[in-house]
């Protein structure tokens, strides 16, 4: 029930990631939250872009205020994209930078760790029910090698596996990544899926690789081993 310039006027103290989480809320939040007088504010802050904008008129060169020909002159979200383009295109340099040396004994990168954390780089696994509810199970811990890395995952607050149907593994990295803060997985994020696995009627049509009296392994390629404990 606020009006939209009250609104808009706190929208402004709102840092970027923010203000993309406020986005989501509903409609009419995305829709303020698209404004392009408060994204060329956080653009400027932070990329410092030249003070004028060179339009030709006739034969005359004539200097536009950026204030005004960047606000009228663009679609409704525009800075924000162009925001969202120039970080990422930041942190993508950043990670090439760190992989572009190798290790002289492996031949692989050896700032693997270094640029997964500059990325923002996280792995989650996505179970879904019969009933198309999604589960989602985050990272617990990560183990660095020369040539590896190794994700666990543990809880006790799975759901059983006769009511799965699939599982998912998803590389996930921030929208925008704050290096201020931690990680927060209710931040706008992009997910990229690595592998998806058919669970349903699993231990009816798959053969046990490996049981004894409480736990049943079965193996389901590319390279997932399920353990079903009684």
């Amino acid at each position: 029930s606020m009006p939209t310039e009250i609104l808009l006027k706190i929208f402004s103290y709102l840092d970027a990631v923010s203000l993309l989480s406020v986005g989501c809320v509903n409609e009419h939040f995305y829709d303020l939250a698209n404004d392009n007088g408060i994204w060329l504010k956080i653009y400027s802050r932070c990329f410092q872009p030249k003070r004028t904008i060179w339009q030709m008129k006739s034969e005359q060169t004539e200097a536009v205020p950026l204030g005004c020909a960047a606000l009228h002159d663009k679609k409704p979200g525009y800075w924000k994209k162009e925001y969202i383009l120039k970080q990422t295109a930041a942190v993508k340099t950043r990670v090439m930078r760190l992989v572009k040396p190798l290790d002289p004994y492996t031949g692989l990168p050896f700032k693997n760790k270094e640029a997964m954390k500059v990325s923002g780089l996280s792995w989650i696994i996505v179970l879904t029910d019969k009933n198309g509810k999604e589960h989602v199970i985050e990272k617990a811990n990560l183990s660095f090698k020369d040539t590896s890395v190794t994700i666990l995952w543990y809880s006790i607050d799975w759901p059983c596996l006769d009511v799965v149907s699939t599982l998912k593994l998803f590389g996930v990295t921030p929208l925008l990544l704050d290096q201020s803060r931690s990680p927060n997985k209710n931040r706008p994020r992009r997910r990229s899926l690595i592998a998806e696995y058919h669970l349903a009627n699993l231990t009816e049509r798959s053969v046990a690789v490996g049981a004894d009296k409480l736990v049943q392994l079965f193996i389901l390629n590319p390279g997932l081993l399920v353990g079903v404990w009684k």
